[in-house]
């Protein structure tokens, strides 16, 4: 078995450009008629995400399903809205926030990976103020942890925005968020290293009367990487899952429709001369039918006789009628 020897400009590209070649207009180094890319191992090649287009949807999608979680809070369902992805290292992202935060950290089984939900303060203050009856107002209040019942919404909204994304991302691949921990100080999070690279998801509410408010869901650069070609796709997924909750919005839809009810219960006949000297008053004998039909929209569809029931006229049905019938 013969090797491949590697040429001295292979080399040369692989530890780092230690010979002196030409490069072309793309940044392509060139030896005679054939060109090399130089590549830094180690390096994380941010293009394997493509666009995001992907994510964008999950994105799209979780905005839609999310407005229920704020429903029982807010008492309202807010529009919310979501911005593009942004890849930046770990320690660029905590810079940005400050460190009292709530953080939400789930473990994602499906990608051998971990996702954070993060969640200002003053956005905790007023879902909390907002559930026990208050108004929906921004409260900025300095302090370094949250009491007991802002831990419980947080449990509340935490746990539920994460069954909505996994909603979301199920067109895409089934994952489930299995909760991790939760945390106060974004200092001492153990989500991910200072250099590690980090997908950022921010998504804002709009708040009716009142400044909108943020937060965002984070992902490690390398739980989304082998998916990479499933975010760049441009494709759904042939799963098609039943939607019982519309099918059964639409059954009560169906149910709640008027419909008449009639049942003729003697048709005598009359000559046209009788009829033209019928005044009020006079008395017009009627055999009653012995076996009348219920009708429902000008259709019979059952024979029933005649009754009574709670001191009112009633009709008993006795026999549901064949489709043809006319």
């Amino acid at each position: 078995m013969v090797g491949h020897k590697l040429s001295s400009t292979e080399l040369a590209n692989l530890v780092g450009d230690l010979m002196n070649l030409d490069a072309d207009e793309n940044g392509e180094m060139l030896d005679g008629d054939i060109s090399y890319k130089p590549y830094k191992f180690g390096d994380n090649n941010l293009s394997l995400m493509g666009d995001y287009y992907g994510l964008r949807m999950i994105n799209e999608r979780f905005c839609r399903l999310a407005r229920s979680v704020f429903l029982p809070m807010l008492r309202l369902q807010p529009r919310i809205s979501s911005f593009p992805p942004e890849i930046k290292t770990f320690s660029d992202y905590t810079d940005q926030v400050e460190n009292f935060v709530s953080l939400t950290t789930s473990r994602i089984e499906a990608l051998r990976g971990s996702q954070m939900l993060v969640i200002p303060p003053d956005f905790v203050s007023m879902l909390t103020n907002s559930y026990y009856g208050g108004d929906i107002s921004s409260l900025q209040v300095a302090r370094t942890e949250f009491t007991g019942t802002e831990q419980r919404v947080i449990e509340l909204v935490s746990d539920g925005l994460n069954k909505q994304l996994e909603l979301a991302w199920r067109d895409l691949m089934p994952i489930n968020f299995e909760l991790q921990a939760r945390e106060e100080n974004l200092s001492f999070a153990s989500f991910a290293d200072a250099e590690d690279m980090v997908i950022n998801c921010s998504f804002m509410v709009q708040l009716p009367d009142t400044d909108p408010a943020n937060f965002d869901v984070i992902y490690p650069l390398q739980t989304l990487k082998p998916i990479a070609a499933q975010l760049r796709s441009r494709m759904h997924s042939d799963l098609m899952e039943e939607d019982m909750t519309w099918r059964e919005k639409l059954e009560q839809a169906v149910l709640q429709v008027p419909l008449d009810v009639t049942a003729i219960l003697a048709e005598p006949q009359l000559p046209l001369g009788r009829i033209g000297q019928v005044a009020a008053g006079d008395v017009v004998p009627v055999a009653m039918t012995p076996a009348p039909k219920l009708i429902v929209e000008g259709r019979p569809l059952f024979d029933a006789d005649l009754g009574e029931a709670s001191g009112k006229s009633a009709l008993n049905l006795t026999r549901r009628l064949a489709e043809t019938t006319s």
